[in-house]
């Protein structure tokens, strides 16, 4: 794609299954990709896979909660390629003292020791996905988006998901996280309207990935219980596929949506319309 062709684009969480797919997608369109993560070695290899099938990548390690390491980062990236244009923040995840055991709350439950209830959460946990979400969208921008202002055709692509629109059971520390996240991409790209910068955000529906396969398949490929769920709840009858983002993405990224900012678009098999009936 002409408007993205040269450009720079930093993928944070980008040796990942899902930002990894749009990582190779940016570098099809012809973008120098960066691929941050705060392994050094995974970033690299991944730099070094796209760059063997043609594209041009690499690896800088950070981490998005310590604002020293994304500066650190901010300066192998400026004197390697120069300033940033493209930002897609897609660090994030859950904790596991963030979720209930059940989805629902039965007054029995609370006799049961062995039953994590909504009155067990961790904070310390609970803290984490908001961190990781929220702050690790927040310090990258912050970073990053300053050399944003006074370019053409700059953008921010935050991940929600599709629990920011219809919060899922168990998952309340990651539903309010990514929701906070929606909200902060509105507020953002209000904030920098003047700038020139747009701001949008995508939110998956469900794709099979590292963090969640083994809660919504069986080591056989059959589905579990709740992957089941899923699917009855999915209009396409299906999991996301990565690339299945790819289009949305470059749709954002490209000077055609010019007029598009302060948008957060489900790419979700049609979960977030459907009532269940």
């Amino acid at each position: 794609m002409k408007g993205i062709k040269g450009k720079v684009a930093i993928v944070t969480g980008g040796y990942g299954v899902l930002c990894g797919s749009m990582a190779k997608a940016l570098a099809i369109a012809g973008a120098k990709v960066v691929i941050m993560g705060r392994s050094k070695e995974k970033a690299e290899t991944f730099a070094e896979e796209i760059n063997k099938t043609g594209g041009e990548a690499i690896g800088v390690p950070a981490d998005v909660l310590d604002k020293a390491s994304l500066e650190d980062a901010y300066k192998v990236i400026k004197s390697a390629w120069g300033t940033c244009d493209i930002l897609i923040n897609g660090a994030g995840g859950n904790h596991p003292d963030g979720i209930t055991d059940k989805p629902y709350l039965l007054k029995e439950d609370l006799e049961n020791e062995s039953i994590k209830t909504f009155f067990d959460l961790d904070t310390v946990g609970f803290k984490h996905v908001f961190d990781l979400n929220m702050l690790g969208t927040l310090l990258p921008t912050q970073v990053f988006a300053k050399d944003m202002i006074g370019k053409n055709d700059c953008s921010i692509v935050n991940i929600s998901s599709l629990s920011a629109i219809k919060p899922l059971t168990k998952v309340s520390a990651y539903s309010s996280a990514k929701a906070a996240i929606s909200n902060f991409t509105q507020w953002l790209a209000i904030h920098f309207s003047k700038t020139g910068i747009r701001v949008n955000a995508i939110a998956p529906g469900f794709f099979l990935a590292d963090q969640n396969r083994a809660l919504l398949t069986n080591e056989d490929g059959s589905l579990t219980a709740r992957g089941q769920q899923i699917i009855n709840q999915t209009p396409l009858e299906r999991f996301g596929n990565p690339e299945d983002l790819s289009s949305t993405l470059l749709w954002l990224l490209d000077p055609s949506s010019a007029f598009v900012t302060g948008v957060v678009v489900p790419v979700d098999g049609g979960f977030s319309a459907y009532a269940g009936v």
